[in-house]
C-alpha cells in the first residue's frame, strides 16, 4: 500500500487523518465549470482530494447549469454530429481534462490515486457485450491512464467487468448493495487479471475499484423499520449501512489474501480496493460525517460530496481503523433486521433496480437537454 501521508501535498488534518489510515479522498462530482472556473485544482491543492467520480445524474446536472458547454455544443452541431455523439464528446472531453489536473498525483502514488471515473451508459446495464464494447471506446475516447471506466454490478455486468479487465482497462464497478453480489464482482475482477496476465499485459497497470453504496441502504431499511415501529426497530435506524459496508470490507480481506490472488499479487496484480460510495448523509438526525468517520479501513476510498467533504474537514473525528474488528457487531445488525421481518436480499435487489432505474433517467434527461440546445443551434 502506497503511504499517502508521505506521497502526497499538505491536507487538512481530518483528510491527513484518513491519508494516514490508509483512506483516498476522492469528490463525487465533475463539471466543466469546476475544470474551467479552477475550482477543482483548488480542492486538490486545499482540501486533499485524490480523485473524482462521476455518474450519469452528476453529468445531466453539470450540462443542466450555466453556459460551459455552449460553445463546444455548437461546433458539434456544426458537425453534423448527433445527441449521443454530442454527450459522449462532452463527457470524455470532461474526464480527460480532470485526468490531466490529477497526473501529479498519478504519477506520486502509482497509480493508486490521481483517477477519474466514467461510467458507460446505463442503458446498457443489462447488455454485456455492448457495455465491455462502449467501455473500450471511452477509455480510447479518453486515453488516459488515469482514467476508471464505471460498469454497474448488475447480474449481466460481471462478464462486461471480466472483459473490459482482460483487455487491460482499469475499473470501477459501481452500484454495489449486496455482500453476495459484491464476492461476485470480486471473483469478475480476478478473472479478469487472471486473462489479463495470460495474454501477457503487465497487471500492474491494471487497477479497479468496487464501489460498494452505503446511504442508500440505511434510507431504505429505515424506511421499514418505521413502519414496524416498535422500540426494538427504531433502535436499529442508521445502522444498516455502516454494518453493510463492514461485512463487505470482510469479504474484501478474505478475497484477496486467498492463494488464488496470492499468485497474482506475485505478478504485480493489485487488489481490488472497496470504494465507499454514497456517503451524503440523508437524514438530518445522523451526524454528517456519518459514513466517513464509521468506515475507516486501509486500501479503501471514499468519495464524497464536497457538502460531506467540508464537513468532515470542518467537524470529522478520525480515530482510524473502524471496521476490522467490528464484523461480529456488523453481522449482529444485519441479523436483528432479519428476525423483524426485514429481507436483506428484498433491500438489496430493490435498490439495484432502482439505482439502475435512476442512472438511466438522468442520462434519459442528459440527452433530452442535449437535443434541446442542439435544436436551438439548428434555429439560429
Amino acid at each position: 500500500m502506497i503511504d499517502m501521508a508521505e506521497q502526497l501535498p499538505a491536507a487538512p488534518a481530518p483528510v491527513a487523518a484518513l491519508r494516514a489510515a490508509g483512506v483516498s479522498v476522492w469528490l463525487d462530482d465533475l463539471s466543466r465549470e469546476r475544470l474551467r472556473s479552477g475550482n477543482l485544482q483548488e480542492l486538490i491543492d486545499t482540501k486533499g482530494i485524490v480523485g473524482v467520480t462521476t455518474n450519469p445524474s452528476i453529468f445531466q446536472a453539470a450540462l443542466a447549469e450555466g453556459e460551459a458547454y455552449t460553445e463546444q455544443l455548437s461546433d458539434l452541431a456544426a458537425q453534423g454530429k448527433d445527441v449521443d455523439e454530442v454527450v459522449f464528446a462532452l463527457t470524455t472531453d470532461d474526464v480527460r481534462e480532470a485526468c490531466d489536473l490529477f497526473a501529479p498525483i498519478f504519477e506520486a502514488t502509482d497509480g493508486v490515486d490521481g483517477r477519474v471515473s466514467i461510467e458507460v451508459d446505463p442503458r446498457l446495464a443489462q447488455d454485456a457485450e455492448q457495455t465491455a464494447v462502449v467501455a473500450r471506446q471511452l477509455s480510447d475516447a479518453v486515453d488516459r491512464p488515469q482514467v476508471y471506466i464505471k460498469i454497474p454490478a448488475t447480474e449481466a455486468g460481471l462478464p462486461a467487468i471480466t472483459q473490459t479487465l482482460a483487455a487491460g482497462i482499469s475499473v470501477n464497478v459501481t452500484l454495489i448493495f449486496s455482500l453476495e453480489r459484491y464476492r461476485a464482482v470480486m471473483n469478475a475482477f480476478v478473472e479478469g487479471i487472471e486473462q489479463a496476465l495470460a495474454a501477457g499485459k503487465d497487471i500492474s497497470r491494471i487497477h479497479s475499484v468496487a464501489s460498494f453504496f452505503v446511504s442508500r441502504v440505511d434510507t431504505e431499511v429505515d424506511a421499514r423499520l418505521e413502519a414496524i415501529g416498535s422500540d426494538e426497530a427504531l433502535a436499529l435506524r442508521g445502522k444498516a449501512g455502516v454494518a453493510n459496508a463492514r461485512l463487505a470490507y470482510q469479504a474484501y480481506e478474505e478475497v484477496f489474501s486467498t492463494p488464488r490472488w496470492q499468485r497474482l499479487q506475485g505478478e504485480g496484480g493489485r487488489p481490488q480496493r472497496p470504494l465507499w460510495a454514497s456517503t451524503g448523509v440523508k437524514n438530518p438526525d445522523y451526524p454528517d460525517t456519518l459514513y466517513v468517520t464509521e468506515l475507516v479501513a486501509a486500501n479503501t476510498v471514499n468519495t464524497m460530496p464536497e457538502k460531506t467533504l467540508d464537513a468532515t474537514i470542518d467537524h470529522g473525528e478520525i480515530t482510524g481503523d473502524q471496521v476490522t474488528d467490528r464484523y461480529a457487531e456488523a453481522a449482529e445488525v444485519l441479523d436483528a433486521l432479519d428476525r423483524l421481518g426485514i429481507s436483506y436480499t428484498a433491500v438489496t435487489d430493490q435498490l439495484e433496480t432502482e439505482g439502475v432505474d435512476k442512472f438511466e433517467k438522468a442520462w434519459g434527461e442528459l440527452l433530452d437537454g442535449v437535443r434541446a440546445e442542439l435544436d436551438k443551434v439548428a434555429s439560429r
